[in-house]
């Protein structure tokens, strides 16, 4: 199975390096990251990821995954990106994100009608897009799988091996990473303490107000196609 995760500026990198480790050790699984040159990539905590290959050269893959990021609103306006995802669509088996990522998935008008996760604080965006908001860890529609924020798309692929080669490779493989989280409240808005949770959204709010502008822009566009 040919599995592509897509790299773009300041994307997050566990939304990319947790997924990546579990399915790269799928039976029969090779990983590429796919980039529009083969220039380094610059996640938003400041690690360069090195592309595997271009968009232009990367052919058809099985498995798509689109990670999100601070940078996800530029890429959900960026025509190339866009038109690659819109390439890859019909001959993916599977078309999957990770917090954010959906947005972008959604931009490319890849969601319409269907079900999808995101990031709890940037959800709201995906009905503009034509897509319905779940409030879940991992979201399967037909072949595309959505996972929420950052920390779920290590769970979101442990479902996909559990779904694509059965529970026990799927355990084999978390007791190799030795994957065995301890449970803490207050990682959702449902389960974190309001002192917490306030602050926090006027933070988000304040730092990455571009985002809506830019979001608002992309399902302009969509719409408009």
């Amino acid at each position: 199975m040919r599995i592509a995760f897509l790299l773009y500026d300041q994307l997050t990198q566990l939304d990319l390096t947790g997924p990546a480790q579990v399915l790269s050790r799928m039976p029969g699984a090779r990983v590429e990251y796919v980039a529009k040159t083969m220039g380094p990539v610059m996640s938003d905590c400041r690690l360069a990821l090195l592309p595997t290959m271009t968009l232009t050269e990367s052919g058809q893959f099985d498995l798509l995954c689109v990670p999100g990021g601070y940078g996800c609103s530029a890429a959900m306006n960026d025509p190339e990106i866009l038109d690659w995802l819109r390439g890859q669509a019909p001959g993916l088996q599977w078309l999957t994100s990770v917090c954010t990522g959906s947005l972008i998935l959604a931009a490319a008008g890849l969601l319409k009608g269907r079900k999808a996760a995101c990031h709890w604080a940037w959800g709201q965006y995906l009905p503009l897009f034509g897509a319905e908001w779940v409030e879940e860890r991992t979201v399967f529609d037909g072949n595309i799988i959505t996972a929420g924020g950052v920390t779920s798309g290590i769970d979101f692929a442990f479902r996909v091996v559990d779904h694509l080669h059965g529970p026990d490779v799927a355990a084999t493989i978390r007791l190799a990473l030795e994957y065995d989280p301890e449970s803490h409240a207050g990682g959702t808005p449902a389960s974190a303490r309001p002192e917490i949770l306030a602050p926090l959204k006027t933070l988000v709010a304040e730092r990455l107000s571009h985002r809506d502008i830019e979001m608002r822009a992309a399902a302009a566009r969509l719409a408009g196609e």
